[in-house]
């Protein structure tokens, strides 16, 4: 197994195992991974804690949350928008929910090199990004859900799009490590690229949030100076000095999530002092357990809401990692451009 991801004076080796077991405490036996022990669960965010799972060396419980969602996969390719307890509460069908298990898959194929996992999982990835392609609108963008009667809506949102282009190329580099090439995804990866870095106007307009600044970086639309530029502009915007991110423009709220992303942006940008600055900023959410609080209103000096979600926890990890490199997963942020196997390695 890996180094734990550690960042001196930040996180050490041993607070990073602790949120891996803080994650570790609210899965189910059965493998189901939510926000919290009883709480709501959606594809995305489960796959993002399963991935700290992985860096964390949890390698069987992080096969276990991809196991619990492959299993419901609809026939489409696509899962529920949302469950409790086990039970679908929102079955609308989302395009960034369905690709992002490229994303979990690809990057637990590269820390473990699992290759009966990949060989379990790959017929779902190929369902998933093949509903991603289907959805994809003339502009080139990826409507954000189904619609009742099975038609992409013509609604793009831009941050869901990013995220969807880091899964395309996630897919393609397993496709390409089965030898099983999937032009289309190529085409639609292409096409989407062009759709995020050229015209912004064929998304739907949700600037006030900071996750539609950072994202066309985190998902690899814009890098180098592109990149470096776009994270420059809305900094004010954006960023508290010492607490972390707003989630929206106009609120005094700032969440770790955000904040751990923006620092995976700002690694993918060559920007990894700022990427650290980020990290340390958000470390005021840290509870005593290892788990973190999602959210902060420094206006009212209040934690807001109060819950230690999954999926701020894992992105705690995920940032950690990336700015550390401990793992070979951290590439997928650092180089979200290019996730695919480098000479010398196997998935």
């Amino acid at each position: 197994m890996s180094d734990l991801p550690e960042v001196p004076g930040v996180l050490s080796a041993d607070q990073v195992a602790a949120t891996v077991a803080a994650i570790a405490a609210e899965q189910s036996a059965d493998g189901m991974l939510p926000w919290w022990r009883g709480g709501q669960l959606d594809a995305w965010d489960s796959l993002e804690a399963a991935m700290a799972l992985t860096v964390g060396g949890e390698h069987d419980r992080a096969a276990a949350a991809l196991d619990w969602l492959c299993a419901r996969q609809g026939p489409e390719g696509g899962f529920p928008a949302e469950w409790r307890d086990g039970a679908v509460t929102a079955p609308g069908v989302e395009s960034n929910h369905a690709g992002y298990l490229a994303v979990g898959v690809w990057h637990h194929c590269l820390l473990t090199g699992d290759l009966g996992a990949q060989q379990r999982w790959w017929p779902h990835v190929r369902r998933a990004l093949d509903l991603v392609t289907a959805m994809q609108l003339p502009t080139g963008a990826i409507g954000w859900a189904l619609r009742p009667d099975g038609t992409p809506d013509d609604t793009a949102l831009l941050t869901g799009n990013a995220s969807l282009l880091q899964a395309l190329r996630c897919g393609i580099a397993l496709a390409g490590a089965r030898d099983q090439p999937q032009p289309h995804w190529d085409l639609a990866a292409a096409d989407l690229q062009e759709a995020l870095a050229r015209r912004p106007g064929d998304f739907a307009d949700r600037s006030r949030f900071s996750m539609d600044w950072y994202y066309p970086v985190l998902g690899g639309a814009l890098t180098g100076a592109a990149a470096r530029d776009r994270l420059g502009g809305s900094w004010d915007a954006f960023v508290v000095p010492g607490l972390g991110v707003r989630c929206v423009a106009d609120r005094p709220w700032v969440t770790g999530a955000e904040t751990c992303e923006l620092a995976m942006a700002l690694a993918a940008a060559g920007q990894r002092d700022a990427a650290v600055e980020q990290l340390a900023a958000m470390q005021h959410l840290r509870a005593e357990d290892g788990g973190y609080w999602t959210g902060y209103v420094f206006a009212d000096d209040a934690v807001w809401p109060v819950e230690r979600t999954t999926w701020t926890a894992a992105a705690v990890v995920l940032a950690a990692d990336a700015v550390s490199g401990a793992t070979p997963g951290a590439r997928l942020f650092t180089e979200p451009d290019r996730p695919g196997v480098v000479v010398g390695e196997h998935p």
